[in-house]
């Protein structure tokens, strides 16, 4: 699904990844985790398409090769659902009318003219987009613009959106930011069912999540690959985000804080 070699980006002399070798395979479920600065969401804007500056290397995301453009670029895009952490809802569209605009891609022929000129999409698209607003606990909302939802419904919307798209592979930016423990948790298998059939690569900061959310977990730190484990390999995965959250200079340790609460996950022994 993912194939990427010697891949470096930098901006202005400040370099933002340098990955050697990174491999994904088609239907995994991988988090990306790794301190504030360390290069995350920068490596999923570049297997979005969108890198904020040119890169050196070889990036094979979905069969293609990187960078794209033009009909491949929106190729591309159309099996990639994207979930960034400004979540990108068009504001003054209700929020049935955002989960419709994800599932655009699927259209064809006249049935896409309609859709996107009269905004009026094929029933069997409206079915299934009502279900979703069912399912997200959206109902009640479904024609309520999005800049009047809170943040927590907006998160949701952009979930809704992503699996309207049926993709390939899901991008999610911290998708459960925005949402309390019990909703985050729900996050989690909504996010897994909106990747039902494909892959599924999620920035996290809550650790807890993990074993809900991955089977795999990447480290990062200044833009390198620092940690690569199976989320079941539990001692040995907490010695290692143990490490990774670790500060390199001076400052209180927040390694205990980072890391204590996940479930699932063994205490490291001697851990502050």
């Amino acid at each position: 699904m993912i194939d990427i070699e010697q891949l470096e980006l930098q901006v202005q002399g400040r370099r933002l990844l340098a990955i050697p070798r990174l491999q994904i395979r088609e239907g995994e479920r991988v988090a990306i985790v790794g301190p504030n600065g360390a290069g995350k969401s920068t490596l999923l804007r570049l297997l979005g398409g969108n890198a904020p500056a040119p890169w050196q290397g070889r990036v094979h995301v979905l069969g293609r090769a990187l960078p794209l453009l033009g009909e491949a670029l929106r190729q591309h895009r159309a099996e990639l659902a994207q979930i960034p952490q400004g979540l990108h809802l068009v504001g003054r569209l209700s929020a049935r009318d955002n989960l419709l605009c994800g599932a655009l891609a699927r259209t064809q022929g006249w049935a896409a003219w309609r859709a996107c000129c009269l905004g009026r999409f094929p029933a069997e698209l409206e079915a299934e987009a009502d279900a979703w607003l069912h399912r997200l606990g959206l109902a009640a909302l479904a024609h309520t613009r999005a800049d009047r939802l809170s943040g927590g419904e907006r998160q949701r919307v952009a979930i809704g959106r992503a699996a309207m798209q049926a993709p390939r592979l899901l991008l999610a930016d911290e998708a459960s930011a925005a949402l309390d423990p019990r909703a985050a948790q729900q996050a989690c298998d909504w996010l897994r069912e909106a990747a039902a059939g494909g892959g599924q690569i999620t920035v996290l900061h809550q650790l807890e999540l993990l074993p809900s959310l991955a089977e795999r977990v990447i480290g990062l730190r200044a833009g390198q690959i620092v940690l690569d484990r199976a989320v079941n390999d539990s001692p040995a995965l907490h010695a290692a985000l143990s490490e990774l959250f670790r500060p390199a200079g001076p400052g209180p340790d927040m390694t205990h804080q980072a890391t204590a609460s996940a479930p699932g996950l063994a205490p490291v022994h001697g851990a502050p």
